[in-house]
Order: structure tokens, then sequence, then C-alpha cells
């Protein structure tokens, strides 16, 4: 975990917590591990939360209409030209 790390107080069930130490200690993770799988999982969440409020706002759109539009954004993301590499030394 990085240094700019901050502290949460969290409550969950007592099967919640006993179902998650299990799940770390049967693929060898210790304690301190929980920080980490609880951090990557909010991220998880984080991501399908997002994903699953944009499909919504393109439910309505006809699944052409959509492709369209994703082929026009990729057209123009493509005509941007790439920034130089930097130089070595």
């Amino acid at each position: 975990m990085p240094d700019d790390t901050t502290r949460w107080t969290v409550s969950v069930s007592r099967d919640t917590d006993i179902a998650v130490r299990s799940f770390l200690a049967q693929r060898g993770m210790k304690k301190g591990d929980l920080s980490k799988f609880i951090e990557d999982a909010v991220k998880w969440r984080v991501l399908d939360q997002t994903v699953a409020e944009a499909r919504s706002k393109f439910a309505d759109l006809p699944p052409d209409a959509l492709e369209a539009m994703v082929d026009e954004a990729v057209t123009a993301v493509r005509r941007v030209p790439k920034p130089p590499a930097p130089k070595a030394g």
C-alpha cells in the first residue's frame, strides 16, 4: 500500500468477516492482506457501478447507432498525433 493511505473503520456482518478471512487464509494471505483485498474489491465495485451507469445512459439507443458513435470516437482519437517518445539518456 502507498504511504498516503487513509484509515477506515468499517462494520461487516460476522458471516462476511469469517468468509473473507477464510478466503484469504486459504490462499496463504495474512491479516495485513485484508486491506489490499478490500481496496481491490472497492475499485472493482466502483468500476462495475460506473460501467452500469454508462450502459444505462445508452440503453435506449439502437445498437447500430451506438456502434456508429463508438466508431466515430475511435476514428477521432486515432487522428490525434501521438506525442514523440522521450529520448533515452
